[in-house]
């Protein structure tokens, strides 16, 4: 500003005028060290000196944004995001960070459809609509993917409220039920994940051994029956199972990027298959396959161990009896003793694949349940069988190989449904997280909804149902039943699934060891650190020794049906813990929660919380009961590493223990950002007769807080606390009527010293227990502090302001309290505008979004205004801001206002000058009379002898245009000086002599000309001469009495304004220029919420302080001025 002025003004003024030696406050940027001198010219003349005192720990908007619109730097407050800052800071260095260009369709919704579709869609699907049912399989599917959505809902709600690094579910629910529960459930999903790895591998050696090379048995299963022929075929699962576990492992181990490469080949097979099942269905309505079944009577029989589906069969040497009569008889002759059931049923040949118009939806709507052991009829059809009969040749016949019921099915079932996490679980790669996640996985189950029902009813519509039944194919000739439904041949499905499944596997075991790493560098469950350590190239080596273990375990279990209920138990309760975080967070109103993601209620996800909770009980109650105690534990185990627990007597003292407990962990440390909301004291006054003076000020508390949080609401009183504890009960009683009326919900505090100010800092310090403390004080702007009786209001308000910024504390200020709304107003339309200079944390962001979800300001649109400097890319800023706001949730118009360095005006000079001499004045109204009068005579000597000195020709002039100096009216009205400042500098004659370069030194009249340098030596002089004059009680002339020659001789000497403290110019400056942009741009807004500028270091300044804030806000109706904690108080992560 200084440069700007010097250069307008040309001569030697402006030399003196930089070269002010003696200035009237002292700062870090006026004669002091050479570094601050330096950081003094990096703000000087760019329009924010208001607010350079507190540069360092406040910086400009526009050299934060930025790094704001990039979360990767942002100052998050969470300790996790902050190290992986650090820890990356070095590596961004080297390379550019490649920026994450996954789209929907490749990030999102193609890994959930892989995730998705899986094993159990191609080895038990058919196997569950023969034995449930089209109707019960149909309700079973539907009630899994109504769960699964209701969780996608609440899933989406979560990941949509912040950047979601890696951990995905395990992230979300630790981030928002505490680590407890995230530590929980993320060991629960893990434990699931890991279950699911063993899952697909045994699913994968089921089609290997039994459809693809059947031969390749190392335990033969020929000759075998019942239960030695389980074991045996348990035995080769477990083999094979953890050979192709360990290859896996080593895979996963050597090159994981070989495993993200073939995940698109994985998902090519198995939409491939599907795509043939649909074919397949299409073609059975115009040509149905020959796949026949032969029948004994209505039992299905093995058609692997007969050739031709008859007893005997007539050839040109007479009746032959077939390999099937060999099979039931002791011998191939036609007179052989052969089993009962063989001779009084007939073999019947019947087609097992009838078609889609063949009506057979009819005969498979109901279900047939079975023991094991049992052997797979047909319902419909009767035999002759005498129930006394031993079963004989048992492993002639189609057997079921479990027992089967409702709830078995429902657990076997769901692993089909799990997966919807794969894509928050990349949200570090999406482009757009906050888009994708929602749409892609709603997408997703959508789409995967549509495929599982549409596959129950064309299962039932085109199949036998003791095909359906036969779970491995053996009336089939070993078939894949539902490979005996696809076109163009069978092998499409089994090698499509069995790649499908191989590469699921692998999927989940290099998902699980990132989980466990991710939970372990959490460090809260301490036994599980050594798992956080990876490789150099970070690869979780001890995460996927571990993961190979426990998915062994469930290999060795060796039977996919009893470990797909397992790892249902462990999803489920992971999807529960989702549903109930969302439902929490939206009851909380916690003001972190601001998910873009809209469609969401509580009651859906306390719905899916409720699915959730039945099917695990559904499933497997034992089961259930076992992961709630496993989870329990984990529970336990972490809140017991730092909680103390004394549990007193009876109803009230269990209270008691639970607040003290509770009290004690909030000491514990400070709030995590996202859970950060202002617990406001408010500071009101009272009258006499102790009625709150400023009753809108709890209107706009009760909107700030919605009942949520705490809120203290104080007063001070003066005097001694025995002579008034009377008035000091009255005012507690005010308080809490007026809290009840404008519904308040929080604490009152009457505090009693000695004085005001006093007692303001007891009640400042000591308010609140514990970790229940306030963090940000709510104070009215000082009415009538120009007014010489209330000069110690304004003081104590400064104070204050000190105070709060020591302890810590934000400070919201409204100023004109009595015109903002009450509650029972309603604004139909209009805007909450927020200017956003220097960044304080985010207070600005958070209180608007807070104002918004109470009635009153709800129709109120949000816009955020931000300035830019002449060196900074306001194009580029806007693109910063509004990516930034995109990151937080907040809906609102992005500005960014250009303030270019611009001449100091004369109007400036004029309310600086004002300003210092009304400063002069309440220095000087403290004195004596003696005193002042002594001082004035010799303020008057030194004056006229510096004069006559200078210019004896002057002297008559200078003193008849000093007596009338334009602000002279104003000193004796100081509430008016805002309107009478303008007079003198109002016309635009006057503003261009201020900048007229070409005449600097025009004559102050024709007669009496005077140069720079005799007028630059008793500005000084003059202003205090004037004012102690006034003092004395000489009446002032009125402004009018000055003619335009008088004024013009005061503006083209310029000798006040060079003798003003540079800095406070400079201030001026910014107040009246950014109160001119406000004005511009935020006349027409129900409230403006703005930056407030920290008042000077030193005290000498304090009253200037006072005129700036004044000047800043001038001409706005409602204004909330803000200032931060000094912490972080918003954030984009969820």
């Amino acid at each position: 500003m200084l440069n700007n002025l010097t250069d307008t003004e040309e001569g030697d003024g402006g030399a003196q005028s930089q070269g002010d030696s003696n200035p009237k406050e002292s700062s870090p940027f006026i004669n002091s060290s050479d570094a601050a001198a330096e950081k003094s010219q990096q703000y000087d003349g760019k329009n924010m000196a208001l607010f350079e005192e507190e540069m360092d720990t406040s910086p400009m908007v526009s050299s934060l944004l930025s790094s704001l619109a990039n979360y990767s730097n942002l100052p998050q407050g969470s300790k996790e995001h902050e190290e992986a800052e650090n820890n990356e800071a070095e590596t961004s260095r080297k390379k550019p960070i490649k920026a994450p260009q996954l789209g929907t369709l490749m990030g999102v919704y193609l890994p959930c459809i892989q995730n998705i579709f899986g094993v159990i869609l191609f080895l038990r699907m058919t196997w569950l609509v023969g034995i449930g049912g089209v109707i019960g399989t149909f309700v079973i599917v539907t009630m899994c993917c109504t769960t699964t959505m209701l969780t996608a809902i609440s899933m989406s709600a979560i990941a949509t409220n912040g950047v979601v690094p890696a951990g995905g579910s395990y992230y979300m629910i630790s981030r928002s039920l505490g680590p407890e529960f995230g530590g929980a459930v993320g060991i629960c999903f893990y434990l699931g994940t890991t279950f699911a790895g063993a899952m697909y591998i045994l699913g994968a050696i089921e089609l290997l051994l039994i459809y693809i090379v059947p031969k390749a048995a190392i335990f033969p299963l020929e000759g075998l029956e019942g239960a030695e022929a389980e074991a045996a075929l348990l035995n080769n699962m477990r083999v094979y199972g953890t050979i192709l576990l360990f290859s896996m492992a080593t895979v996963v181990f050597v090159g994981v990027k070989y495993v993200n490469k073939l995940a698109l080949v994985f998902l090519a097979c198995v939409i491939l298959s599907i795509l043939a099942v649909y074919a397949g269905v299409i073609k059975t309505a115009v040509d149905p396959p020959v796949f026949p079944v032969c029948l004994l009577g209505n039992r299905t029989l093995v058609s692997k161990n007969f050739d031709v589906c008859a007893k005997t069969i007539e050839g040109a040497n007479g009746t032959v009896t077939t390999q099937l009569w060999r099979m039931f008889c002791d011998s191939p002759l036609l007179n052989a003793t052969c089993d009962k059931y063989f001779t009084a049923n007939n073999v019947s040949q019947i087609q097992g694949i009838p078609g889609v118009t063949s009506g057979i939806l009819a005969e498979n709507l109901f279900g047939t349940y079975y023991e094991k052991g049992d052997l797979i009829a047909r319902t419909n059809m009767e035999s002759a069988e005498d129930a006394d009969d031993p079963l004989t040749n048992g492993n002639r016949y189609v057997l079921a190989d479990i027992a089967s019921f409702f709830t078995l099915l429902v657990g076997i079932y769901f692993p089909s449904v799990t997966g919807i996490m794969a894509g928050s679980n990349r949200s570090g790669d999406l482009r757009d997280a906050q888009k994708s996640i929602p749409v892609g996985t709603i997408a997703a189950i959508t789409t995967t909804s549509i495929v599982y029902m549409s596959s129950v009813i064309l299962f039932g519509a085109c199949i036998e149902g003791v095909v359906l039944r036969d779970k491995f194919g053996e009336g089939v000739h070993g078939n894949l039943v539902i490979g005996t439904l696809a076109w163009p041949s069978p092998w499409v499905i089994v090698i499509g699934s069995f790649f499908s499944t191989c590469g699921a596997g692998l999927q989940s075991l290099t998902g699980a060891p990132r989980l466990m790493q991710a939970i372990a560098k959490d460090g809260i469950v301490p036994a599980l650190r050594i798992f956080g350590h990876a490789k150099a190239n970070g690869e979780p080596t001890w995460s996927l020794l571990l993961t190979a273990c426990i998915c062994e375990i469930g290999i060795l279990i060796a039977s996919l049906d009893a470990v797909a209920p397992i790892l249902s138990m462990f999803f489920l309760m992971c999807y529960m813990f989702v549903n109930l975080a969302c439902a929490l967070q939206t009851l909380l109103r916690t003001p972190n929660w601001r998910p873009r993601f809209k469609f969401y209620h509580w009651t859906l996800s306390f719905l899916g919380m409720s699915l959730c909770l039945t099917l695990m009980f559904l499933c497997s109650w034992y089961y259930a009961i076992v992961a709630m105690v496993i989870a329990g534990s984990i529970y336990k185990y972490i809140e017991f590493a730092g909680a103390e627990k004394e549990w007193g007597d009876g109803i009230r003292g269990l209270s008691l223990s639970a607040a003290r407990y509770a009290l004690m962990r909030l000491e514990e440390g400070p709030p995590h950002t996202k859970n950060w909301r202002p617990q406001l004291l408010v500071l009101v006054s009272t009258d006499a007769e102790q009625n709150v003076e400023q009753p809108r000020l709890l209107s706009l508390t009760n909107q700030l807080k919605a009942g949520k949080g705490l809120t203290i609401v104080g007063t001070a009183l003066e005097g001694t606390f025995l002579e008034n504890s009377d008035k000091s009960q009255r005012a507690e009683q005010a308080l809490r009527k007026l809290m009840e009326t404008e519904k308040v919900k929080g604490f009152s505090q009457v505090t009693v010293s000695s004085n005001l100010r006093d007692a303001t800092s007891h009640l400042l310090q000591a308010s609140g227990l514990g970790g229940l403390k306030h963090n940000a004080v709510l104070v009215s702007w000082p009415r009538n502090w120009k007014q010489g009786d209330e000069n110690q209001t304004w003081r104590n308000f400064i104070e204050l302001v000190r105070e709060t910024t020591a302890a810590h504390l934000a400070m919201l200020v409204p100023k004109n309290i009595s015109a903002f709304p009450s509650n029972g107003e309603r604004f139909t339309e209009g805007h909450i505008d927020v200017w956003w200079i220097v960044h304080d944390g985010g207070m600005l962001m958070l209180l608007p979004f807070l104002l918004r979800q109470h009635k009153v300001w709800r129709k109120c649109k949000m816009r955020i205004f931000t300035v830019a400097q002449l060196d900074d890319n306001s194009i580029q800023m806007k693109k910063d801001l509004t990516t930034f706001l995109y990151h937080l949730r907040i809906d609102a118009m992005v500005e960014v206002v250009e303030m270019h360095d611009s001449d100091i005006s004369a109007y400036t000079y004029e309310k600086t000058l004002v300003m210092e001499q009304r400063s002069q004045m309440l220095k000087q109204i403290n004195l004596t009379k003696t005193e002042r009068e002594r001082e004035i005579q010799s303020i008057t000597d030194s004056s006229r002898g510096s004069i006559r000195r200078k210019n004896p020709a002057a002297v008559t002039t200078q003193l008849s245009v000093t007596e009338e100096p334009p602000a002279a009216s104003k000193e004796e009205k100081p509430e008016e000086e805002s309107k009478s400042a303008s007079s003198p500098v109002s016309t635009p004659a006057q503003v261009q002599l201020i900048h007229d370069n070409t005449n600097p030194a025009s004559p102050a009249t024709p007669a009496t000309p005077l140069t720079p340098e005799e007028g630059a030596k008793s500005p000084g002089e003059k202003v205090q001469m004037t004012w102690t004059e006034k003092l004395d009680g000489e009446p002032a002339k009125p402004p009018g009495a000055a003619t335009p020659h008088n004024i013009k001789d005061i503006f083209n000497m310029k000798p006040e304004w060079e003798n003003l403290n540079q800095f406070n110019v400079r201030r001026m400056h910014t107040a009246l220029r950014l109160n001119e942009v406000i004005i511009k741009k935020s006349s027409e807004a129900k409230l403006v919420l703005l930056n407030m500028p920290g008042p000077p270091k030193n005290r000498t300044g304090d009253e200037n302080y006072m005129e700036f804030l004044e000047v800043l806000t001038e001409g706005l109706n409602r204004v909330l001025l803000v200032r931060g904690g000094g912490r972080e108080v918003i954030t984009i992560y969820s």
